[in-house]
């Protein structure tokens, strides 16, 4: 019996809505979760690479400190990371068997992909802790590349299989069997630019904005030495020169969707008629079939999907009702995530306007308030974001292809596997957020030369 049809006789019978709830919103909360640790595995090597390099051009010991110590943030990262990402690969499995199992060969390669990626990613981090002063600087210097290299790939491939759940290619259906298979057709999909693109620029502002929220919370406290500055400084310009990027970023993406997805885009502007010069709604709720209490900008929505005035965008009128996503979720979710970029693109700009003209932070106690929160907003952002992308698609698991109900599995009591996850993640961020903080407050001490071996110093 081929998996095809071991998952279609596994999900004979259907899921009670209980359950197809309990699954979901366990999905939800491993990858909400998850996706925080990511954007760090992708943005937190990328610092300490950037930081080390600057410490070993200047010869000023404080960034190789800052380097030390952010290295050892990340293999407490990358440890929870470890987790949360097989707790992912089991539930892919568990809870969704029927897709897995009809679509495993069609998306499996940048799984597999990802596994190697992440054993990379372990060696050399474990190479990078472990060889300060103890391998040649650049040596050293490219084993720290090399995590940021595999971090990103990592999320690549990760985003490239999401992004077909988007946009599904590279595979044909005959009588209820997958045929005519082409993975690489597959990971290549057509949502992969966008996605990718909109991720990786996420993470990078997520993790700039995090990083400096931590040290802009010691600044408020009287911390004006040269550690919290330049923990401070350097992830904050990283984070603020890739919001403006971000924003271009995204209206790239509203074009794409407008293209592959447009009942996506119908439901994240609550737009319910198909229109010409359709207006860009922000704010207001859904009701029915009406969203009440927005303001509108006029034909924004068009130009923002096609590039034009005079656009059509297609609205839900189009969209069968059984295929509609939940309009007011999205909505919500969208309007969210964009008032977050805009707010950090203007603290970005207050930072920018003031190092420029006195090469300095923003002499307002103001500013380092908001910079405190900015990683919050960054967060949120990012999570509202997928809950566009994933929300936005249902109602379904492959779009267009498989229903999130007819993927799911149908055996009872899903709410108790979601009940021990649920516990997982509480005692994990427990954990982390302790050792962070001790690591946080430690003193790091600035790496040493090994001591000389007998003979040598014999010798």
């Amino acid at each position: 019996m081929g998996t095809w049809q071991w998952a279609a006789g596994l999900v004979a019978g259907p899921a009670s809505p209980q359950d197809l709830i309990a699954a979901r919103t366990q999905m939800a909360l491993s990858l909400g979760w998850h996706i925080v640790l990511a954007c760090l595995g992708v943005g937190m090597p990328t610092l300490m690479v950037l930081i080390e390099w600057r410490g070993l051009r200047t010869g000023d010991e404080a960034y190789r400190r800052l380097a030390l110590q952010w290295a050892k943030a990340i293999g407490v990262l990358f440890a929870a990371g470890a987790v949360s990402g097989t707790i992912l690969s089991f539930e892919l499995g568990l809870l969704w068997p029927a897709m897995m199992g009809m679509y495993g060969q069609v998306i499996g390669l940048p799984f597999a992909a990802e596994g190697i990626a992440f054993f990379i990613e372990a060696i050399f981090l474990g190479i990078y802790l472990y060889t300060w002063n103890r391998v040649p600087p650049k040596a050293h210097l490219f084993a720290g590349l090399a995590v940021a290299f595999s971090g990103a790939l990592s999320a690549f491939l990760v985003v490239c299989a999401n992004a077909w759940m988007n946009t599904p290619v590279g595979f044909a259906v005959a009588g209820g069997r997958v045929r005519q298979v082409s993975p690489w057709r597959a990971m290549f999909n057509p949502a992969v630019p966008h996605e990718v693109l909109h991720m990786i620029v996420a993470a990078f502002m997520v993790t700039g904005f995090l990083v400096a929220g931590v040290y802009a919370v010691g600044l408020l406290r009287g911390g004006t030495d040269r550690r919290h500055r330049l923990g401070f400084i350097v992830p904050f310009t990283l984070a603020a020169a890739f919001t403006p990027v971000q924003i271009v970023v995204g209206d790239y993406a509203g074009k794409s969707i407008h293209e592959l997805q447009p009942a996506k885009l119908a439901a994240a502007e609550a737009l319910f008629r198909t229109q010409a010069g359709a207006p860009l709604s922000v704010g207001g709720f859904v009701s029915g079939d009406r969203l009440h209490y927005s303001i509108e900008i006029p034909k924004a929505l068009s130009v923002l999907a096609g590039g034009s005035f005079d656009t059509v965008v297609q609205g839900l009128d189009q969209v069968p009702r059984a295929d509609r996503a939940p309009v007011a979720i999205v909505h919500l979710a969208f309007d969210l995530m964009v008032a977050m970029a805009f707010a950090l693109l203007l603290l970005s700009a207050w930072f920018a306007w003031s190092w420029w003209r006195r090469r300095d932070l923003p002499r307002s106690r103001w500013f380092l308030r908001f910079a405190a929160l900015s990683g919050v907003a960054a967060v949120v952002a990012t999570e509202a974001g997928w809950t566009v992308t994933e929300v936005g698609r249902q109602p379904w698991t492959v779009y267009g292809h498989m229903r999130t109900a007819d993927a799911v599995n149908p055996a009872p009591g899903l709410w108790v596997g979601f009940a021990l996850v649920l516990l997982v993640y509480l005692v994990l961020t427990v954990v982390i957020l302790y050792v962070l903080r001790l690591l946080r407050t430690e003193r790091p001490v600035a790496p040493q030369e090994p001591e000389e071996l007998p003979e040598a110093k014999a010798r």
